[in-house]
């Protein structure tokens, strides 16, 4: 969980009420914070997501031409970047890098959330249905405060559209 002011504050104004109370617990809340800290917390952005495409063609015609998704990188034929805001998308095709058994067809893989505007929601929904996409799940309001709509690319994984609202 992020550290917020509240929590600095909050730990502060604990730390000085020890402090007057026990001067030696004090001490060692103060050496407590001089451990290092675990290099894994450090991690504060998820910069690419890899896809290991069963149906590379159809996956780059739908990335590419449905998603509209611009080209940061191609590496090859069996490697291509799309550049997602401050992320990549990149497709490329097992035996690369990793030669794992591939995912059998209609298993569930993952699951890609793409956030835009609120009103942008039904429209992607609409540019969807245009380009001939199945929608899994048209725009709805979800109770945890989300307007959604649910799709799949060419290996089935589940795509999301999302606005907060």
């Amino acid at each position: 969980m992020p550290t917020t002011r509240r929590d600095i504050v909050l730990g502060t104004a604990a730390t000085l009420a020890v402090a007057t109370a026990n001067p030696s617990r004090a001490a060692q809340l103060e050496n407590s914070r001089e451990m290092p800290m675990n290099p894994l917390k450090k991690i504060r952005h998820l910069d690419y997501t890899v896809i290991f495409a069963r149906d590379m063609k159809a996956m780059r015609r739908f990335y590419g031409e449905v998603m509209q998704f611009p080209v940061y990188h191609e590496l090859s034929p069996q490697w291509i970047e799309y550049r997602i805001g401050a992320s990549l998308l990149t497709l490329t095709e097992r035996g690369m890098l990793f030669n794992d058994a591939p995912t059998p067809k209609g298993a569930l893989s993952l699951q890609l959330a793409f956030r835009v505007a609120p009103k942008e929601v039904d429209e992607c929904a609409a540019a969807l249905k245009e380009a001939g996409v199945e929608i899994e799940m048209p725009p709805t309001d979800q109770d945890w405060g989300h307007r959604t709509l649910f799709f799949r690319d060419p290996d089935g994984n589940v795509l999301e559209i999302y606005a907060d609202i």
